[in-house]
């Protein structure tokens, strides 16, 4: 007998095709968005399939926090004394931390070595922070604290066309209040929708700390030639972003340890992020409860860029997390509809066969009887003829 499919039954089985696509299409967007924000990602390029498990935190601090270089060596002996408790020891081959500190020094002018000029934003940066932002290189390379020269500076590629109509300019020299710097190396602007909207238009640049030290710190018309950079009043120590990956041995584990070391001391000027949970669908679910904190700015922190463009993006996963749920409901709730269906049929035919099961036996009963009365009376008729 073949099974007539009704409407309702075409209809319902359309409607969890197209919420099962939407889910897993939803689950793609968000995962490619969650990902295009590579910075939060740091602890996986870190751990290198290595045997240890690591959590990534940062912290962003207001202009008048006071947290210095100072304060981030500091911050990092307490975690390495929180980590001597579980055990993990620093030793020649592996220094279990890794950190990133930085400050904006805000917009001012660049110039060349020809006509060019342009206002650029200046990020000064330590640690290892092209490491946790891990941009496009176009030309040349990145800023390191171990570099021999400490003057450099890295560039995007709309800063460096400004200035010199080129991004293939590593090694040439560019100023900024008059102190004289050498391009390290040419970057490409950030080019997801996140972090384009959070940019700006004003070009980037980045310099390392002592470079920031000559230019605004000293009084001008100078130059790094590795000797006298004592000299130089040492004014710009200031971080209002501080990134770390730290060993991970139980769940959350980076995050409490960062929280315990700083969070009473800079309460009210600070505020934390745990990296590697944020993207998370379980850590999403309560977005919407806390939207004040997407829109409404209650505390002095300024964001960088780059975290302004992640917190975008998590308001985005709500979102999408959020429908995702409704549609996984519907194949869900079908799958309750058509279970409770089942059992009714089940009883229901459980029923017809116990009624069926009865009349069988019954009827057997009632066949064995007749039998035996049949043969009783052949009996009978036999030993009456005897």
């Amino acid at each position: 007998m073949k099974y007539k499919f009704k409407i309702a039954h075409i209809v319902i089985a359309a409607v969890n095709a197209a919420a099962i696509a939407g889910a897993l299409t939803l689950t793609a967007f968000a995962g490619s968005a969650a990902r295009s924000q590579s910075y939060n990602y740091a602890a996986e390029r870190w751990k290198n399939d290595g045997d240890k498990e690591y959590g990534q935190v940062s912290c962003y601090f207001s202009e008048d926090a006071g947290f210095a270089k100072n304060s981030a060596l500091e911050l990092r002996e307490k975690l390495l004394a929180e980590l001597e408790k579980v055990s993990i020891y620093p030793t020649e081959d592996y220094q279990p931390i890794l950190d990133a500190y930085s400050a904006n020094a805000g917009e001012t002018e660049v110039t060349c070595d020809r006509v060019g000029k342009a206002n650029a934003e200046i990020t000064v940066v330590g640690g290892n922070f092209f490491f946790f932002h891990d941009f496009d290189l176009v030309s040349g390379a990145f800023l390191s604290e171990k570099d021999l020269m400490q003057d450099g500076i890295v560039i995007d590629r709309q800063l460096a066309w400004q200035l010199y109509g080129s991004d293939n300019i590593v090694g040439m020299n560019v100023y900024i209040n008059d102190v004289k710097l050498y391009i390290s190396g040419v970057i490409e602007s950030p080019h997801t929708d996140p972090e384009e909207c959070c940019i700006g238009e004003t070009p980037r640049a980045y310099i390392l700390y002592d470079a920031a030290n000559m230019i605004f710190g000293g009084s001008g018309s100078a130059s790094y030639d590795g000797e006298n950079m004592g000299d130089v009043k040492n004014t710009f120590e200031k971080i209002t972003a501080y990134e770390c990956v730290v060993p991970q041995p139980i769940e959350n584990y980076a995050y409490k340890t960062v929280k315990n070391c700083i969070g009473e001391t800079y309460k009210g000027k600070m505020d934390l992020v745990n990296n590697s949970e944020r993207f998370k669908p379980e850590n999403r679910k309560k977005a919407f409860k806390k939207l004040d904190e997407y829109a409404i700015k209650k505390d002095q922190v300024a964001y960088p860029f780059w975290e302004n463009a992640s917190r975008l993006v998590e308001y985005k996963l709500a979102v999408m997390y959020g429908i995702r749920r409704y549609l996984i409901a519907v194949p869900v709730i079908t799958l309750i509809w058509l279970a409770i269906k089942l059992l009714i049929a089940y009883n229901r035919r459980k029923a017809r066969m116990k009624t069926a099961a009865a009349r069988f036996i019954s009827d057997k009963w009632e066949s064995f009887r007749e039998r035996s009365r049949k043969k009783t009376a052949q009996a009978t008729d036999k030993n009456a003829n005897i």
